[in-house]
C-alpha cells in the first residue's frame, strides 16, 4: 500500500506546494485567478463511493488548496450530505455529465436531462462547470450533446475537454489505476497531445514516480490532475478491493479497444 493511499495523496499536493504550484479549481482556472506562474487544477470525478471525496477535500482544505468535484446524477454518485460538506470546506462543484448515455442517444431528450440535473446541483452550489463522465462501456460519447446544444447558453463557462488548452496545460489522470494509462483509456485522454507528452519523456506509471519527477522539477510548470477518489484509501480491504476491480477493468478495457 505505497500508491493510492490518501497519505500518498497528502504527500503529493504536499510536493507540489513546496515547488511553488499554486493548487486551484477548474472554474479559477477558466478565470484567471492562478495568480503566479505555476499551477495545478485539481480535478475530481465523483464516479463512485463520494465519501472518499470528502476525505480528500478535507486534506485539500488543510492544506489551503481547493478543487473542483464533479458528481454524476446516479445514485452511487450523488449523495446530498457529501456535497454539502465539500461546499462547505470551499470547494468547486460541478456536474459529471452522462447524459447520452442515460437517454440511449436522444439527443432532444438529453438535453432536457441535463438542464434537470444541472438545476439540481444548483440546489447546493452556483455551479459554472461541468465535465463528461466518460462510461467506457457506452457506445455515446456525452460531448456529442454539444453538437447540437451549448452548454453556455445556461451559464456554464467550461468543460474541460472543451476548453481547456492543453498546449499550455499538460494533463495527468489516474484512469486506470496509473498516471500513464491513456492508451486504455476510452475517452479520459487528450488524443495527439499525450503522444507528444511520451515523446518528451512525460510519462509516469507511480505516484512514487511522479513525485520524483515533482521534486526534480521535470513536470510542466501549468498542470491540470484528474483523480477519482474511490481509488485513494488507507483502509487495506477497500485498497486491495480497488486494486483487483481496476486491474479487471483495463483488461476490458484493452479488449474492448482492440476490437
Amino acid at each position: 500500500m505505497r500508491d493510492f493511499t490518501l497519505d500518498t495523496y497528502r504527500d503529493l499536493l504536499e510536493n507540489l506546494q513546496r515547488k511553488g504550484y499554486q493548487l486551484i479549481g477548474y472554474a479559477d482556472y477558466l478565470k484567471g485567478k492562478a495568480e503566479n506562474g505555476k499551477f495545478v487544477i485539481l480535478r475530481h470525478d465523483v464516479d463512485a463511493q463520494p465519501e472518499n471525496s470528502l476525505k480528500t477535500a478535507q486534506i485539500e482544505h488543510a492544506l489551503g488548496a481547493k478543487a473542483t468535484y464533479y458528481f454524476r446524477c446516479v445514485k452511487e454518485s450523488n449523495r446530498p450530505e457529501i456535497i454539502r460538506a465539500i461546499t462547505a470546506l470551499g470547494h468547486e462543484i460541478g456536474y459529471h455529465y452522462e447524459d447520452m448515455s442515460l437517454c440511449n442517444g436522444k439527443t432532444d431528450e438529453a438535453w432536457s436531462h441535463f438542464q434537470t440535473w444541472l438545476a439540481y446541483f444548483r440546489q447546493y452550489y452556483a455551479v459554472e462547470t461541468i465535465c463528461m463522465h466518460g462510461a467506457p462501456m457506452s457506445k455515446w460519447d456525452g460531448r456529442d450533446l454539444w453538437k447540437k446544444y451549448d452548454y453556455k447558453t445556461v451559464g456554464i463557462i467550461g468543460e474541460p475537454y472543451m476548453d481547456t488548452d492543453f498546449e499550455d496545460v499538460f494533463y495527468l489522470t489516474d484512469t486506470g489505476r496509473c498516471w500513464d494509462g491513456y492508451q486504455v483509456n476510452v475517452r479520459d485522454k487528450i488524443p495527439g497531445m499525450q503522444e507528444q507528452w511520451t515523446a518528451k519523456g512525460l510519462t509516469w506509471h507511480t505516484t512514487p514516480q511522479l513525485l520524483q519527477a515533482i521534486q526534480s522539477d521535470r513536470l510542466p510548470k501549468h498542470v491540470m490532475i484528474t483523480t477519482h477518489p474511490q481509488r485513494w484509501t488507507n483502509h487495506k480491504a477497500a485498497w486491495l478491493r480497488e486494486l483487483v476491480l481496476q486491474t479487471t477493468k483495463n483488461w476490458i478495457k484493452k479488449l474492448w479497444i482492440k476490437n
